[in-house]
C-alpha cells in the first residue's frame, strides 16, 4: 500500500468490528497491518473490514505463541486490541509486557466502557454504549422510542475512528519523547464526544424539546426526509434562509408566516410533503442538482456507488468483485492506493514468521498447533 503511513507496522489482534475498523483506517493510509488470528480461524475468508492486511494465525495460549507475538511487537510501531480489560495482561502480552520489549510501542486498546469504571468488566454493544453517553435518546421521531443508528455512532464513529485518531496522536508525540504509551479508546467516551455540538445547542437554548421536535432531529420540516411519488425519499436540509428560498422555488409550496416558529411546523410540513409527493425521487434530484436547495436523493447502500458525484470522485471502489468505500481522507502528495483484497486467515503466516527468524521452526510450530 502507498499512503502517508507507509513504513508504519501495526499489529492487529483479531476481534470484532470497532478495533478492526481502526486497523482498516491505518491500512488504507499505507500502514503494514498484520492481523493475528486464532489458529481455529485458519483459511476463513476475510471481509472488506479486513482489507489491505497480512494475516497470520497464532495460538497465544501456548508459550511459543506468546513469544512469537512479543517478537513481532519488538519490530512494530503499534498494537491494536479490542478485548475486555485485563485479558491481554493475563495472556502475557498486555501493555507492561509489550512495552518492556518495545518502549516505543503505541498500545491501542478498544473497549465499550473503558479500562476502568463500574461497567468496565461487563458486556455491552454499540446500543448500550451510546445509550449512557446520551447519544441514543435524541435520535427518533417525536412520541416514539429512540431509533438505533445502526452501529455507526458507537462502534465506528466513537470507537474505531477515535482509536485511529488516538494512535496517530500518540505517534506524533513519540517523535518528541521517543516513548510509546497506551491509548484507551472507549466507545462510551467517543459517542459522548460526538454529541459535543448538541450540548452546545442545549447551552444556548436551541435544543429544548424531546426527541423529534428540535432543529436537527427531524422536528423542523425543512430538515427532514419526505416520501416521493415513487415511494422513495429525498432528504431536505435547507436551514439557512437563502437555501430555504431556493428550496421553495424548486418545490413551489406555499410558505407559512414564520418558518422558525415551531407552532407553524406542522402546517409547513404538510405543505412540503404534498409538494414532494408530486414527483419521483430522481426527478427532484435532477431539478435540485445544480442548486443550493439542499435537497438530495436518499440512496440505498447499493445505489450510492452509482451516484454521479460519488462515481466521479471515486468514493467507492471495487476490490475482488466487492464494491466498498474507498480510503479517506485524501492526500495530494502521498495518496492512498487502491485497497487490497482481504486475506484468508493465516495466509501470510509462513512469510511473517520467516521475517521474524522462525523459518527453520515452522514445521515444528505447525505440528505443535502454535500456528496454522
Amino acid at each position: 500500500m502507498s499512503g502517508p503511513l507507509q513504513g508504519l507496522t501495526v499489529i492487529e489482534l483479531a476481534g470484532l468490528a470497532p478495533a478492526p475498523f481502526a486497523a482498516t483506517v491505518l491500512a488504507d493510509l499505507g500502514a503494514d497491518v498484520i492481523r493475528v488470528e486464532r489458529t481455529s480461524a485458519a483459511g476463513s475468508p476475510g471481509t472488506p473490514l479486513e482489507r489491505s492486511r497480512r494475516s497470520i494465525t497464532l495460538d497465544t495460549k501456548q508459550p511459543d505463541g506468546v513469544e512469537i507475538l512479543l517478537k513481532l511487537v519488538e519490530r512494530s510501531d503499534v498494537l491494536i486490541e479490542g478485548f475486555r480489560p485485563g485479558v491481554t495482561e493475563r495472556a502475557g502480552y498486555g501493555p507492561a509486557q509489550c512495552l518492556a520489549r518495545n518502549p516505543r510501542l503505541i498500545y491501542g486498546r478498544m473497549t465499550g466502557w473503558g479500562q476502568e469504571g463500574p461497567l468496565a468488566p461487563t458486556a455491552g454493544h454499540d446500543i448500550d454504549y451510546i445509550a449512557i453517553a446520551g447519544a441514543l435518546d435524541p435520535i427518533g421521531r417525536a412520541g416514539q422510542s429512540p431509533v438505533p443508528p445502526l452501529n455507526l455512532v458507537g462502534d465506528f464513529g466513537g470507537g474505531g475512528l477515535l482509536l485511529a485518531t488516538g494512535v496517530l496522536a500518540a505517534l506524533y508525540e513519540r517523535e518528541r519523547s521517543g516513548k510509546g504509551q497506551v491509548v484507551d479508546a472507549a466507545m462510551v467516551d467517543g459517542a459522548a464526544l460526538l454529541t459535543t455540538f448538541l450540548h452546545g445547542m442545549r447551552a444556548v437554548g436551541m435544543w429544548n424539546g424531546p426527541r423529534g421536535t428540535n432543529l436537527l432531529d427531524g422536528g423542523a420540516p425543512f430538515y427532514d426526509t419526505y416520501e416521493t411519488a415513487d415511494g422513495k425519499h429525498v432528504a431536505i436540509g435547507a436551514l439557512e434562509p437563502k437555501f430555504y428560498d431556493e428550496l421553495r422555488d424548486i418545490l413551489g409550496f406555499a410558505d407559512v408566516a414564520n418558518r422558525m416558529d415551531p407552532s407553524q411546523w406542522p402546517e409547513l410540513r404538510e405543505r412540503i410533503a404534498a409538494a414532494v409527493r408530486a414527483k419521483t425521487r430522481d426527478e427532484w434530484a435532477e431539478l435540485a442538482k445544480a442548486s443550493d436547495a439542499c435537497l438530495s436523493p436518499v440512496l440505498t447502500p447499493a445505489e450510492a456507488p452509482s451516484h454521479p458525484h460519488n462515481a466521479e470522485r471515486g468514493t467507492f471502489v471495487e476490490v475482488n468483485g466487492v464494491t466498498q468505500p474507498a480510503p479517506a481522507p485524501r492526500f495530494d502528495r502521498t495518496p492512498a492506493g487502491t485497497p487490497q483484497a482481504p486475506p484468508r486467515a493465516g495466509q501470510d503466516t509462513d512469510a511473517v514468521l520467516t521475517e521474524l527468524g522462525f523459518g527453520d521452526r515452522l514445521e515444528a510450530l505447525r505440528q505443535a498447533g502454535t500456528v496454522a
